[in-house]
């Protein structure tokens, strides 16, 4: 992670200037607090890889001396296909057409999403892929 942490210190090195530099120059209130934001958002990201960067082991991503086969073994959990977050994404523009078209919309939507969401919180409990 100390590559990420990297990307992130750079980041925030550039931001830091550019904001007075931007309300400077401008004058824009809006753009500056984004731009103050967008800084302490890359400072604070940066503090937490860097942190545990520290804390882990490491990766061969990060160890120069590294061979490809130093990264082979079990990646992690990968999910089958799954037809829930299709329905949540119905659901939410369910909600948000609701909010335009009808307030009893937003309630049928909230009612989907919530089936749909427990569908797509449990589905490792029941059905082929249960655990």
């Amino acid at each position: 992670m100390k590559a990420e942490a990297w990307i992130f210190i750079i980041c925030t090195v550039f931001f830091v200037p550019i904001a007075p530099a931007y309300w400077f120059i401008t004058g824009d209130p809006t753009g500056t607090s984004a731009l103050v934001m967008t800084s302490l958002l890359t400072l604070l990201v940066s503090l937490y890889l860097g942190f545990h960067a520290r804390q882990m082991q490491p990766r061969p991503e990060d160890r120069l001396d590294a061979e490809i086969a130093d990264g082979a073994g079990e990646l992690g959990f990968f999910p089958p296909y799954s037809w829930w977050p299709l329905w949540c994404g119905v659901t939410l523009g369910m909600i948000v057409l609701g909010v335009v078209i009808g307030w009893w919309l937003v309630v049928m939507g909230v009612v989907f999403g919530v089936a749909a969401l427990q569908g797509l919180i449990f589905e490792y409990y029941r059905g082929n892929h249960a655990h």
